[in-house]
């Protein structure tokens, strides 16, 4: 070695000592660092398992959790890292509770509207009996008056048809009466035209004293207790059988007081025969008129 290559290496500065392995912890140091980022950034970059829960009855229950993947093992000769916690999840409990609670709240708002739904029904129902109800009320009112009105009617032709009995039976009484009266007077010798229509046995009219005899045989049997300034007439027609018997007697011109008329027909059937005439006869037909104050 030559004189000048050895003060040229006096004067360059001494070897740092321990320079390789300051070198290799370097290295080292690097390497774990980008190992620690790689694991970061791989825990953030890991999707969360999510959790699904039905209500399957009202006492809210814990489902079993779902399935997850083992985590991949770390290599052993490769040192980790310090990783940050992982962020705690909501208990699966607690979010099953919730959703019971929602259920069970939305249950009961649905049970509540049904029921004031229910009763506005049932007032509806009611409402619509009573509607039902008043109008068979009035239906059945209907009906009992149509029924009086039918029964009305049908004792009116009722009444009717017995007041045309009456008079047909009268009628062929009097039609029978008038026969038997031209019969026997026929068979006691009368001297009448066969057109006659006279009644008596000859053509002569009573004596002027007979009518007051007849009234005086048939007002003692008029019983009227009546009294006043009126004395309304009545006029009554009276047939006779030849010996004087009482046939029939009926009201020909009314007096307006019915009371008085009632008396006067008593008492001609309570005489029940008339006196004969001067002449030993009774005139077949009478028209009397009575009057209370006579």
């Amino acid at each position: 070695m030559s004189a000048s290559t050895l003060s040229a290496d006096r004067l360059r500065p001494p070897p740092a000592p321990a320079l390789g392995r300051g070198f290799g912890l370097a290295l080292l140091a690097h390497a774990l660092l980008v190992l620690g980022l790689s694991l970061g950034v791989q825990w953030h970059t890991q999707t969360e398992p999510a959790f699904e829960a039905e209500l399957w009855s009202l006492v809210p229950q814990a489902a079993a959790p779902r399935l997850q993947e083992p985590e991949p093992q770390p290599e052993p000769e490769q040192p980790k890292a310090k990783t940050p916690p992982p962020v705690p999840e909501a208990q699966p409990d607690q979010r099953e509770a919730d959703i019971a609670i929602a259920k069970e709240k939305k249950r009961k708002e649905d049970e509540r509207r049904q029921a004031e739904l229910e009763q506005q029904r049932k007032k509806e129902l009611d409402r619509q009996k009573e509607l039902e109800k008043e109008k068979e009320r009035e239906k059945l009112k209907d009906l009992e008056r149509q029924k009086k009105e039918d029964q009305a009617k049908q004792d009116k032709l009722e009444k009717q048809k017995q007041e045309k009995a009456a008079k047909e039976a009268q009628a062929k009484l009097d039609a029978l009466r008038k026969q038997n009266l031209e019969r026997m007077m026929g068979m006691a010798g009368a001297t009448g035209s066969p057109g006659s229509t006279g009644t008596a046995q000859q053509s002569s009219g009573p004596s002027a004293t007979y009518g007051g005899r007849i009234k005086a045989a048939i007002r003692p049997n008029i019983i009227y207790t009546v009294s006043g300034a009126a004395n309304p007439q009545a006029e009554v027609e009276v047939r006779c059988a030849p010996d004087g018997k009482i046939i029939s007697s009926r009201l020909t011109k009314p007096s307006g007081d019915a009371d008085w008329d009632r008396a006067v027909l008593r008492a001609i059937e309570r005489t029940d025969r008339l006196p004969r005439d001067t002449d030993g006869r009774v005139p077949p037909v009478l028209v009397i008129s009575f009057k209370p104050n006579d």
